[in-house]
């Protein structure tokens, strides 16, 4: 049998979980809290249950759940989606993402990635017949030390052929963020051009220090090209659930719904249902910028007592640190290392990149994961200062 996916393994999640787990250490590794969501939500699945909601919803989601979404979009970023036409509730963002990449990607379409990314993005361009074209981020240096997008690289990437643009914001794994000026470069680089973009903005409501999050459809210019996708899994702390949604222009959604009613049809009818009259009480996302800043200084402030040198986030529920004061081995050697010898779990940055072993894919940096109790990063830290 020949492979259509040849060079994909088993993803870096599940190997440093399943290291984790066989080692008994502290996992801040893969991107899942490790808490329960509010009870009130999990009560209305279990309402919606018993009130009937067992059956095939409708193809593009509940009615309630499609209109609250459009509401709290327009409300956040002054962008309305018509939740008729516009508004597609999906299984997770990962089918989303897959679903978008599928529809309006052909074989030989160019696809910018800009790397380090996410692990699903390229499998999925390549089961399209895409190409990926990578455009690395700027790592940190000693004049910044956050990564940052170069706009002049991303705009000679563009060919005649470039067909979509992967944009991951906040970012996993860097915990970047966008600004006005970024969305002007954009907004520069796609004029007069057919590109479309893909907007994974799956951690849109987990950024720190007051800001705002700028969301591509807060630009018409942008919306008009764009897939906008995010996560109820990331928001209210059930990843598990697989539950997400993709909003984008009429003419584009109906192209994604093709893909998606004979990918997965529709989702959990009982899930849609609660998270349809959970959402519409704005307090239930608007909180998370400070229930998250809180675990992130936490890890943060208790890092900068250890040999880590760590990363500010601006966003999403990871933030990087430089172990250059500690080893020179490469991110994933040192990563297995702090498994097996340390008992504390970490994700290697360079498994974000197309090519990990390469010295352009390793700086010295692991992403730490935050979304867990406070004893459990208490425990890491404790054995972390001890290095």
């Amino acid at each position: 049998m020949s492979s259509k996916l040849p060079a994909v393994g088993t993803t870096i999640f599940t190997v440093m979980s399943k290291m984790a787990a066989d080692f008994k250490a502290i996992n801040l590794g893969q991107g899942f809290p490790d808490f329960e969501p509010d009870p009130k939500l999990v009560e209305l699945v279990t309402q919606a249950m018993k009130t009937g909601h067992n059956q095939y919803p409708y193809m593009p989601g509940d009615q309630v759940l499609r209109s609250n979404i459009s509401k709290k979009v327009e409300t956040l970023y002054g962008h309305r989606y018509d939740e008729n036409t516009e508004v597609t509730v999906t299984s997770g963002a990962t089918e989303a993402l897959m679903a978008t990449i599928i529809a309006v990607v052909n074989p030989g379409d160019e696809v910018i990635v800009l790397e380090p990314c996410y692990d699903s993005y390229v499998p999925a361009i390549r089961l399209a017949g895409g190409i990926p074209v990578f455009v690395p981020l700027t790592p940190p240096d000693q004049e910044n030390n956050t990564y940052r997008v170069d706009w002049d690289r991303v705009g000679e990437a563009i060919t005649p052929k470039t067909r979509l643009m992967m944009l991951n914001f906040p970012h996993n794994p860097t915990g970047i963020t966008l600004k006005s000026e970024d969305l002007d470069a954009l907004e520069t680089i796609v004029n007069n051009t057919e590109v479309l973009l893909l907007a994974d903005e799956v951690y849109e409501h987990i950024v720190f220090d007051a800001k705002p999050f700028l969301s591509l459809c807060t630009r018409p210019a942008l919306a008009a090209r764009t897939f906008l996708i995010s996560s109820f899994g990331k928001t209210y702390h059930t990843t598990g659930w697989k539950m997400g949604y993709c909003c984008a222009p009429a003419n584009l959604t109906t192209e994604l719904r093709k893909v998606h009613q004979f990918m997965v049809f529709t989702v959990s009818s009982p899930m849609q249902v609660a998270l349809g009259i959970y959402m519409a009480d704005a307090s239930t996302y608007l909180t998370l910028p400070s229930f998250y800043q809180e675990k992130h200084d936490f890890l943060y402030e208790g890092l900068k007592q250890t040999r880590f040198k760590p990363i500010r986030s601006q966003g999403t529920f990871f933030l990087l640190a430089d172990y250059s004061a500690i080893s020179k081995e490469k991110e994933l050697d040192f990563a297995k290392w702090l498994t097996q010898e340390k008992k504390v779990t970490l994700i290697p940055v360079s498994a974000f990149y197309r090519s990990p072993e390469e010295d352009a894919s390793n700086h010295n940096l692991v992403r730490f994961c935050f979304a867990k109790k406070e004893e459990t990063l208490e425990q890491a830290l404790s054995v972390l200062k001890h290095l």
